[in-house]
């Protein structure tokens, strides 16, 4: 197994293609994860998290949907959500470039 630390922050940063193709924020890192998590040191504990990260976005987007009828509170979930699904990958990019691990809060582990 191999140090690789730019390709963990690579993983954490592919979420954002979803900015770039409107799609893609679940698949790509979930590739990268599956195909290098026995290569790349760290690789399968971020990768989890971040397939963790990816999966529960789409549970609070669901239950932000029902929301909306609530005095639009959906609509501000959605908003947090947005901002939080750009602003996460960012800082655990960083965090996973200085060799720590990331975290992401909020999520569901359904993957461990």
């Amino acid at each position: 197994m191999r140090e690789d630390n730019q390709f963990i922050v690579l993983a954490h940063l592919s979420q954002l293609i979803i900015l770039v193709t409107g799609f893609g924020s679940l698949l790509l890192p979930l590739i990268l994860w599956i195909t290098q998590k026995d290569k790349i040191h760290q690789m399968d504990t971020h990768g989890k998290n971040i397939v963790n990260f990816q999966l529960s976005l789409i549970v609070w987007f669901v239950v932000c949907v029902p929301l909306i009828l609530v005095f639009g509170l959906g609509l501000l979930g959605f908003a947090v959500l947005g901002v939080l699904s750009i602003i996460l990958p960012v800082v655990n990019a960083i965090k996973a470039n200085r060799g720590e691990t990331a975290t992401y809060p909020f999520t569901f582990q359904f993957i461990s």
